[in-house]
C-alpha cells in the first residue's frame, strides 16, 4: 500500500478505503470558481462491482492498491469461472465471472488480454481496445441507400448483439470496441 494524493487519480487507478479495493473508472478534476478544487470519482468495488460516486477535496490524502497487471490468454469458461494462463509463467488462473464483467462478452479462445492483480488476486480482465469478431447472425443486408446510416441488430460469436450497419450480412468479421460495445468497421480478410 502506498500514500498518495487526489492529484494522483487517474482511470485504472485502485483505491483501498476501508479495506476494500475500489478501481477508478471515471474521474474529473473541478476548480470552481469559488471554493477549494475538488475530485470527482465514479469506482468500482473490485469484488462487488458496485458502482459509486465519491468526491474528494483537492490535496486529500488517499491510499492506493499495488496492482501487478500481467499478460494472459483466455483458454476456457468452465460455467462459473473464466480460465486465463499467465503469457510468461503458463499458470492457470480461475477468474469469476463478476471480476471478466462485461470483457465476457468480446472473449474468444486464446485471446490476449491483461489481468490486473493484488496480491495474487485479479481485480479486473483488460481487453486490447478493439477486437474483430465474426457476425454469426444478423438479418439478410440491405443493399441500396447506405446515407442514412441506419442501424440493425447482430449477434457476434461470442453471443454478445450490437447494433451495425444494414448492409452486414451473417459471417463478416468486425472491429468492435470493448469499451462501449461500439461498431467499429468492417474487417477484410
Amino acid at each position: 500500500m502506498t500514500m498518495a494524493t487526489t492529484a494522483d487519480i487517474k482511470n485504472g487507478v485502485v483505491l483501498r478505503i476501508d479495506g476494500a479495493l475500489w478501481t477508478i473508472i471515471e474521474f474529473q478534476h473541478v476548480k470552481p470558481g469559488k471554493g477549494g478544487a475538488f475530485v470527482r470519482t465514479k469506482m468500482k468495488n473490485v469484488m462487488t462491482g458496485k458502482v459509486v460516486d465519491k468526491t474528494y477535496n483537492a490535496g486529500t490524502k488517499i491510499e492506493t492498491a499495488n496492482v501487478d497487471r500481467r499478460d494472459f490468454q483466455y483458454l476456457y469458461n468452465d460455467g462459473s469461472e473464466y480460465v486465463f494462463m499467465d503469457k510468461d509463467t503458463f499458470e492457470q488462473v480461475s477468474v469469476s465471472e463478476a471480476v471478466v464483467g462485461d470483457a465476457k462478452n468480446f472473449l474468444l479462445e486464446n485471446q490476449e488480454l491483461q489481468i490486473a492483480l493484488n496480491d495474487g488476486n485479479p481485480l479486473y480482465v483488460e481487453l486490447p481496445a478493439s477486437v474483430v469478431l465474426e457476425l454469426t447472425y444478423t438479418e439478410p443486408g440491405l443493399q441500396g441507400d447506405r446515407s442514412t446510416g441506419g442501424t440493425k441488430p447482430a449477434t457476434l460469436e461470442t453471443g454478445y448483439e450490437i447494433q451495425v450497419p444494414l448492409f452486414l450480412e451473417t459471417g463478416t468479421k468486425v472491429k468492435v470496441d470493448t469499451r462501449t460495445g461500439d461498431y467499429l468497421g468492417r474487417v477484410n480478410d
